[in-house]
Order: structure tokens, then C-alpha cells, then sequence
């Protein structure tokens, strides 16, 4: 406290703050519209108020570089906490995809993260992710990412895109990819039970042509996914154990690419 009143150690302070502070705009859980801004903004300030007691970092200047060290901090901020809910976004995309099988796709709810609809097992699944997140102090882990990201991306120094700006890309699509096919390990039980049941329906109706399949088959489904929802629940705690596993490392990965 005693330092910042020095006007020489003002200029690190806005860099640690303004990282943190794009870090909370993306980062799930944190981010969230219904956390009143003014939360956001104190957290961010007094959480950089102590990473800068630890943060050991050289005076920076306030010159024409200034402002480029300004912009390269919010972008660090965002890219770390955008993976991590790109990486988290796979749980609602595999959601989406058990609701177009259920026939639940006709009808979304609103995500108080984005604002956007969301499908209602996927929104469902998010919620799950979240409360299994908090039960491990994974956001403990989350911000201990940023207070870390310190020492391989110092605040003075600026990120040598010209030597790993194709490396970087390329590890961003990967991470994208991984998103989907972690979707599709998740999303795979309960759409291949609801293909086991269409194909049932259908050897029912070239047999029993008396039987209306489009008034039984729907209830059908959506029993069927229920029950293989609640089977493989225990599966899902372990994929999503594994999705946090992921998003560290990829958060850890992206810290060195950016370090190189």
C-alpha cells in the first residue's frame, strides 16, 4: 500500500490490473451477467493490489510503448480466459447435441453468462461443470493460472508473435478441435441409446403399421434419456474431471507459447 503512492510504481499496477480485469470478462463462472460490474471491477482491483506485493517487475515507463504494453496485457487476459470457456463450452455442445436426438431442440433457456439460448441439457450439464468446479476449488486453480501467467509472461515484456504467431494458431485450432470431439465423448451414450430406440420405432412401424410411432416415439425418447442420463451420470463426473484437466493445461500451454 505504501508503494503505490510512489508514482513510479503506478504504470505496473495498471498492467497487472488491466490483465486481471480481462481476465474476469471471459473467464466462466466469473464472468457471469448477473454479478453486478462494480463486484468485478473491486475484485479485479484488490486481487492485482496483492499479485503486485508479489509480482516481481521492473519500473515501466510511461512512453509510447506504454499503451501497446496496455493492449498486450487485456489480450493476455482475454485469450487465458477465453480458452478456458471455450474449453467448458464443450459441456453445452454436447448438450445440444442429446436435445436434438430428444426432440428438445425446439426449445432453449437463456444462459446468464451470455445472455444467448442455450439447450436445456447442455444448460444443465453447464450447471453440473460449475458446481463440480467449485467443489474441487477449481476456481482457486483458476486464479492461481493468472497470478502464474506473471512469470512466463512477464508484465514488461511484450509477446513475440513473430516467432511463434503460426505456433500459436495453430495450438488455438487444436484446442478448438479437442472442444469437439470432448463433445461428441460426452454427447456419444445418450445419442447412441436414442439411435438404438429410433431403430426399434422403425422395425415397430414396418411390423405394426397400426401403431403410430410419431405420437409414441417422442415420450419414448425422452424417458430413454432420462434413464441414460441418470446410468452414465457417474461417466460424466470422470469427462468433466477431464475437461478441467484439459483447460489447465491448455491455459498452461498457451502461457509457454506466448513465453517463446
Amino acid at each position: 500500500m505504501v508503494e503505490l503512492i510512489n508514482l513510479s510504481a503506478l504504470p505496473v499496477f495498471l498492467l497487472i490490473f488491466v490483465r486481471i480485469a480481462a481476465f474476469f470478462v471471459t473467464l466462466p463462472l466469473f464472468s457471469y451477467a448477473t454479478i453486478p460490474t462494480p463486484f468485478k471491477i473491486g475484485f479485479s482491483f484488490f486481487l492485482a493490489l496483492i499479485m503486485y506485493a508479489t509480482v516481481e517487475s521492473p519500473a515501466v515507463p510511461i512512453d509510447q510503448t506504454y499503451l501497446l504494453l496496455l493492449m498486450k496485457e487485456a489480450v493476455v487476459g482475454l485469450l487465458i480466459g477465453l480458452l478456458a470457456y471455450m474449453i467448458l463450452s464443450a459441456v453445452q455442445i454436447a448438450g445440444g447435441f442429446i436435445d436434438f436426438q430428444m426432440g428438445f431442440a425446439i426449445a432453449n433457456v437463456v444462459d446468464p453468462q451470455t445472455g444467448a439460448q442455450s439447450p436445456l441439457i447442455g444448460q444443465y450439464f453447464y450447471i453440473l461443470a460449475l458446481m463440480f468446479l467449485l467443489s474441487v476449488n477449481g476456481h482457486y486453480l483458476l486464479i492461481d493460472g493468472i497470478f502464474y501467467s506473471y512469470q512466463l509472461i512477464p508484465p514488461e515484456t511484450f509477446i513475440p508473435l513473430q516467432n511463434n504467431g503460426d505456433e500459436m494458431a495453430q495450438f488455438i485450432i487444436q484446442t478448438f478441435n479437442q472442444m469437439f470431439l470432448i463433445a461428441f465423448q460426452m454427447a456419444i451414450p445418450i445419442v447412441g441409446c436414442l439411435f438404438l430406440v429410433d431403430v426399434a420405432l422403425g422395425i415397430i412401424a414396418r411390423t405394426v403399421p397400426q401403431l403410430n410411432v410419431f405420437v409414441v416415439g417422442l415420450p419414448l425418447k425422452i424417458f430413454v434419456s432420462f434413464v441414460a442420463i441418470l446410468v452414465f451420470l457417474s461417466l460424466y463426473i470422470v469427462l468433466v474431471d477431464n475437461l478441467f484437466e484439459t483447460m489447465f493445461a491448455a491455459i498452461r500451454d498457451l502461457m509457454h507459447l506466448s513465453r517463446m
